[in-house]
């Protein structure tokens, strides 16, 4: 097979898809995303051997919100008793936008997915069964993104913590259901600070390889089993990009994992990570550009899973 060009694809994505760069909305129910400059555009991809190309912004960092859900799910599933967090979510998508209470309710509290609010939730209080979730989630990234600056910003913290009304009712409709462990105002801050981590797209995708190595970190020791990763791979092909999975499938292909902040992790299992951000979101709250930009790659290398 003909070696691809790497940095000469990231060039030409980044000319093609200039048209689709300020696109969209920022997410400005979070006012420190809403200062987000919606121009900006970055795209990292990560090799198995763990060099990493990237193009425009790559080195930005920016707030991964919701990418963070497939780490920690990760790290849930990564314990010897990790499989029993599926007692407690399920693996369909939702079809509801990523906040909704009102199939949560119908469900007698049981998320239809790891990946949707209330799913997180329980993954969460999962994680943080026997510590800080967030600060296990940011040991991890800053071990396998080969970076101590990954941290947590506090700034966009306290700005979710502020309009954190909806996920404390979910959670509160969960432990109705008993569904919930800890303390709930504990789980919901903790999940606050997974979400406000910090990361560029170069560190982000550097972060992701295990997945793509299926289960392999960057040290050489193994996180999860070959059938572990490929069951967080497939979440993510599903469930990974809102009420709009389906249409992220069909654009792109490949398990992903969005982000409110405009952030997106990739996968092309045996081969690479990507990251890619741009702010502006389409209705769904995925980065326009971003899957522009990975549509294109996957059109132009022919990686996918199909």
């Amino acid at each position: 097979m003909t070696a691809v060009d790497i940095p000469g694809l990231l060039a030409d994505i980044a000319t093609e898809v200039e048209p689709e760069i300020g696109r969209g909305t920022v997410a400005d129910y979070i006012p420190a995303l809403a200062r987000v400059d919606i121009r900006r555009f970055g795209m990292a991809v990560a090799n198995l051997d763990g060099s990493v190309h990237g193009v425009g912004d790559w080195r930005e960092p920016f707030s991964i919100q919701s990418v963070s859900k497939a780490f920690t799910l990760a790290l849930v599933l990564s314990r010897p008793d990790g499989d029993r967090v599926w007692r407690r979510v399920g693996r369909e998508p939702s079809g509801n936008p990523f906040n909704s209470l009102v199939q949560l309710e119908y469900e007698n509290g049981i998320p239809r997915n790891p990946f949707i609010n209330a799913g997180a939730l329980v993954v969460t209080d999962e994680l943080g069964h026997d510590g800080d979730a967030a600060e296990a989630l940011l040991a991890f990234l800053r071990a396998e993104s080969g970076s101590d600056a990954v941290s947590v910003d506090a700034e966009i913290a306290a700005s979710e913590a502020e309009h954190a009304n909806r996920n404390l009712a979910l959670g509160y409709l969960m432990a109705s259901y008993g569904n919930m462990r800890q303390e709930l105002p504990d789980v919901v801050e903790q999940y606050i600070r997974q979400c406000s981590i910090t990361m560029n797209c170069a560190q982000l995708a550097r972060a992701g390889l295990f997945l793509a190595r299926h289960g392999v970190r960057n040290d050489g020791n193994r996180l999860l089993t070959r059938s572990q990763a490929k069951r967080v791979n497939a979440v993510m092909l599903t469930c990974g990009a809102y009420d709009a999975a389906g249409e992220f499938a069909f654009r792109v292909g490949l398990p992903g994992k969005s982000g409110v902040g405009g952030g997106i992790l990739a996968v092309v299992p045996g081969r690479c990570a990507i990251a890619v951000w741009s702010p502006g979101l389409d209705a769904r709250g995925n980065s326009v550009a971003g899957v522009a930009a990975l549509d294109r790659f996957t059109t132009v290398t022919g990686w996918s899973v199909f």
